[in-house]
């Protein structure tokens, strides 16, 4: 069992997510003061939350446990055009977005179109202008090939993370994809599993399997549950 002292340092890879549908402020307010509280790696929201979420951390002073803004771009199909999710992304940033997660065209993958893959990733890593940029592949609806295909292009293509899932396709991170991540993945990719994680002990095996972020809302619910 995860004792307290190590759920904290879990905490500190997790990116404390809200991304439903009927979200409000409010709502959005409460995880961002839990992510400061709990010092979580980030909150991830909404794009149309992302300025509101930025002003509110800048009003914060003396903050040290400030998370970084996370936000999603194509989201949760991924089948918009490259240049929507390129206007996404550039809009995202200049809100104040510190992490895009962006969501792959499925369809691509599935036909086996690397080159058009990997040409949008690396469209949509400029667009970020330094930030960090996170690939969901969303592995639920692909083949062990397909995975393996989409670790190279997401190398190729310069992107600091690979992420296993939306938590909206119907399935989520599995330890096996995330092994599979580990051992296809260039050396500079770190790896996000998110989707479903629902345990500290699940949370620890994920980050002992090689996962660097954990995308999940869960944690930190357990963590005030037990404080």
């Amino acid at each position: 069992m995860v004792n307290i002292m190590e759920r904290s340092e879990i905490l500190k890879h997790v990116d404390h997510t809200l991304l439903a549908q009927g979200a409000t402020w409010e709502e959005i307010k409460v995880i961002c003061d839990d992510a400061i509280k709990y010092g979580t790696a980030s909150v991830c929201i909404p794009p149309s939350f992302v300025k509101q979420v930025a002003e509110y951390f800048g009003e914060i002073k003396d903050c040290k446990n400030k998370p970084a803004v996370c936000t999603v771009i194509g989201f949760p199909n991924g089948y918009m055009t490259t240049a929507a999710k390129v206007f996404e992304t550039e809009d995202a940033v200049k809100n104040g977005a510190d992490e895009i997660d962006m969501v792959i065209n499925i369809g691509w993958a599935k036909a086996g179109m690397k080159d058009k893959l990997t040409e949008e990733i690396k469209a949509i890593k400029t667009a970020c202008n330094g930030k960090i940029l996170k690939v969901i592949i969303e592995t639920c609806l692909l083949t062990d090939e397909e995975k393996i295909m989409l670790c190279k292009c997401v190398t190729e293509a310069g992107a600091d993370y690979i992420k296993t899932s939306t938590g909206f396709a119907g399935g989520g991170a599995t330890f096996d994809d995330v092994k599979l991540f580990a051992e296809n993945v260039g050396p500079d990719v770190k790896i996000k599993a998110a989707g479903g994680i629902s345990s500290f002990d699940d949370a620890e095996k994920f980050l002992e399997l090689g996962a660097d972020r954990l995308g999940t809302s869960r944690l930190v619910k357990i963590a005030k549950s037990s404080s």
